[in-house]
């Protein structure tokens, strides 16, 4: 635990790693996949103000900043999935 305690600034990306491993995990599911920046928007907010009061040094001491924190970074997720959905896409890089 000690690890995690840890963290800080660090904590921001894994916010996004484990927002995308829901969005993956939602689409497992029959939920229409229009709803997955949704879902990672919100699970990114929560675990943002978990984050604020389960590691001292989370870069923002706010309830509202932690909230824009967490919900940037699950956005990331699907932004990420997304970019690189089209850059590996077939036919992508033709013009």
């Amino acid at each position: 635990m000690d690890f995690i305690s840890n963290l800080g600034i660090e904590a921001i990306p894994a916010i996004t790693v484990i927002c995308f491993l829901i969005g993956e995990a939602v689409k497992l599911t029959p939920l229409d996949e229009k709803w997955i920046p949704v879902i990672c928007g919100f699970c990114g907010g929560c675990l943002g103000v978990v984050a604020m009061y389960t590691m001292p040094d989370f870069p923002v001491t706010s309830v509202l900043a932690s909230i824009a924190v967490g919900i940037v970074s699950g956005l990331a997720a699907t932004g990420a999935h997304q970019i690189w959905k089209q850059l590996t896409q077939k036919g992508a890089h033709e013009e």
